[in-house]
């Protein structure tokens, strides 16, 4: 069984930084390309950042030089780093583990909130 477990979300002011953590289990992390998307109230899902396997990464122009993604292999593990963050980042963050279209998992979300 597959999962993808995000963690990290929470209220801070803006300016602030959060860092989010996914966990995934139940499949070959290492073969996943991992994003991390977003969705506003009464907005669109959107792509945010990407890493792939290698250690590629791709960000949203919203987000360059303010987010950074990593992952580590040996922990399953995939990050978002968010610093100088904006009332505009408020949004469900989800994580999402692709290897090509049968091979297409999220997460449940967590919620970052950026607010004074």
């Amino acid at each position: 069984q597959v999962r993808l477990v995000e963690s990290g979300g929470g209220l801070v002011q803006p300016g602030g930084s959060l860092r989010l953590s996914c966990a995934a289990s139940g499949i070959i992390f290492s073969l996943y390309v991992e994003g991390w998307y977003r969705q506003a109230p009464g907005k669109q899902r959107e792509l945010v950042a990407t890493i792939t396997g290698y250690g590629s990464t791709t960000y949203a122009d919203s987000v360059k030089g303010r987010f950074t993604i990593s992952r580590d292999n040996a922990k399953n593990t995939a990050y978002l780093q968010m610093n100088s963050l904006e009332p505009e980042d408020t949004a469900v963050y989800y994580c999402n583990a692709n290897a090509g279209p049968n091979l297409d998992y999220w997460g449940k979300g967590t919620l970052v909130t950026v607010s004074s």
